[in-house]
C-alpha cells in the first residue's frame, strides 16, 4: 500500500468547473477555493498520518523480522545443540552400556572368586578344625599318658608328688592351649589336684629314717637274761661308793655288800620264756628283730600299711618280752617304736576319678 503524492491528486482531479454563484447565505470563508484548501490540508494531515502508521509497521515489521531471524537462528543453535547433546548421550549411553556390559562381567568373575574363596574358606575352616581337634586329642592324650604314669609311681612309692607334678603340667598345658572344650578337664584335675593336697599322708622318709635307726639300735638292747657286768656298758652293774671319811668297820661292811650284790641279783621277771632264753639264742633274736623291722620297711615301701603295722606290732612285742624295760636303750627303741606306729597310718591309695572321666570324655570329643 501507498500513499498518493500531491501531483497524483492534482491531475487527477477533475477539471475545473464553472463557477457556481456563491449563494448569498455563505460566509467568506466558506467559498470554494476555501474550501480545496481545506480538503487539500486534510488530504495532506491523513496522508501524513497513512505515511506514518505505515513506517511503524514496516520499523515494527522490521523489528519483528530481525526478532524473527533471531529467534529463528536461536532455534537453529538450540536445534545444533540438541543434535549435539543427542548425539553426545547416545555416545555417552553407548559408553554407559559398554561400562554395564564390563562392569556385569567383573561382578560375575569376582562373584566366581568370591565362590572360590568362600568354597577355600570353608575348606581352610574345616582343615583348621581337623588340625584343632587333631591338636587337642594329642594334647589330651599326653596329658592322659603323664598322668596315668604319676598314678603308677604315686601307688608305688606311696608319695603324691609325681601326681601333683603331672597334674599342675596338665593344667598349664590346657591353659596355654587356651580351648573351650578341655575346661571341664581343667576343672577336674584342679578338683583331684586340691583333693590330693588336703589328703596327702605324711611322708614316708622320716618313717624309713626312724626304722633305720631303730634296726642299728637293736644290737645294743639288754636283754631279760643277761647278766650285768661291773665298770662296762651303760647298764652295767655299779658298786655303792664308799665315803672317804667313812670308819673302817664301815667300809668293810660296804665293801662286802657290794661283792655279795654282784654275785647275787634280785629281780621280778613277768614272761619266764626271756629268762628260758639260751645267752646262744640271744644272736638270732636280735637278727629275727632285725628281719622284722626289715619286712616292715619294705611294706612301708610297696605301701602295704596294714603288714606294716601288724610287723610293727610283732617288733613291739618282742621287745617288751624279751628286752630289760628298765634300760634306757630299750625305752628309747620304745618310744621310737611307738612314734613309728603313730606315724604309719592307713590311708587310701591315691585316686583322682574325676580326671580320668574328663580325659576319658574329652578323647571321646564330646
Amino acid at each position: 500500500m501507498s500513499a498518493a503524492s500531491p501531483s497524483d491528486d492534482i491531475s487527477s482531479s477533475p477539471p475545473a468547473a464553472t463557477p457556481v454563484p456563491v449563494p448569498a447565505t455563505l460566509a467568506p470563508h466558506q467559498t470554494p477555493a476555501a474550501m480545496a484548501a481545506a480538503a487539500t490540508t486534510l488530504s495532506r494531515i491523513g496522508f501524513g498520518l497513512v505515511a506514518l502508521v505505515a513506517l511503524v509497521a514496516l520499523v515494527m515489521t522490521i523489528a519483528l523480522w530481525q526478532k524473527v531471524s533471531g529467534m529463528k537462528e536461536q532455534l537453529v543453535r538450540q536445534s545444533a545443540d540438541a543434535t549435539a547433546q543427542a548425539m553426545e548421550a547416545r555416545t555417552l549411553a553407548r559408553q554407559a552400556s559398554d561400562t554395564v556390559r564390563d562392569a556385569a562381567a567383573r561382578v560375575a568373575l569376582i562373584e566366581t572368586r568370591v565362590a572360590e574363596v568362600a568354597l577355600q574358606r570353608s575348606q581352610l575352616e574345616e582343615l583348621m578344625q581337623s588340625l584343632s581337634r587333631s591338636r587337642d586329642e594329642n594334647l589330651v592324650v599326653d596329658i592322659e599318658s603323664a598322668v596315668r604314669l604319676a598314678l603308677q609311681q604315686a601307688q608305688v612309692t606311696g608319695s603324691t608328688e609325681p601326681l601333683l607334678a603331672a597334674l599342675k603340667a596338665g593344667d598349664l598345658r590346657i591353659a596355654r592351649a587356651a580351648q573351650p572344650r578341655l575346661a571341664p578337664l581343667q576343672r577336674a584335675m584342679q578338683r583331684d589336684a586340691d583333693r590330693l593336697r588336703s589328703g596327702a599322708s605324711a611322708d614316708s622318709a622320716e618313717a624309713l629314717q626312724k626304722l633305720d635307726e631303730l634296726m642299728r639300735s637293736v644290737d645294743d638292747l639288754p636283754t631279760l637274761n643277761a647278766v650285768a657286768v661291773r665298770g662296762t656298758g651303760a647298764d652295767a652293774w655299779q658298786a655303792e661308793p664308799i665315803p672317804a671319811d667313812a670308819p673302817w668297820w664301815r667300809r668293810v661292811l660296804l665293801t662286802i655288800r657290794g661283792e655279795a650284790r654282784s654275785l647275787v641279783r634280785v629281780g621280778r621277771i613277768q614272761s619266764p620264756e626271756a629268762i628260758l632264753l639260751a645267752p646262744e639264742q640271744t644272736y638270732f633274736l636280735r637278727e629275727n628283730l632285725k628281719l622284722k623291722l626289715l619286712n616292715a620297711r619294705l611294706s612301708l615301701l610297696s605301701r602295704q600299711v596294714d603288714a606294716t603295722r601288724s610287723e610293727l606290732a610283732q617288733v613291739a612285742a618282742s621287745l617288751n618280752r624279751y628286752f630289760d624295760p628298765a634300760s634306757r636303750r630299750t625305752q628309747a627303741a620304745a618310744t621310737l617304736l611307738q612314734q613309728l606306729q603313730a606315724q604309719v597310718k592307713t590311708s587310701e591309695p591315691a585316686r583322682i576319678d574325676d580326671t580320668l572321666a574328663a580325659l576319658a570324655t574329652a578323647a571321646a570329643g564330646r
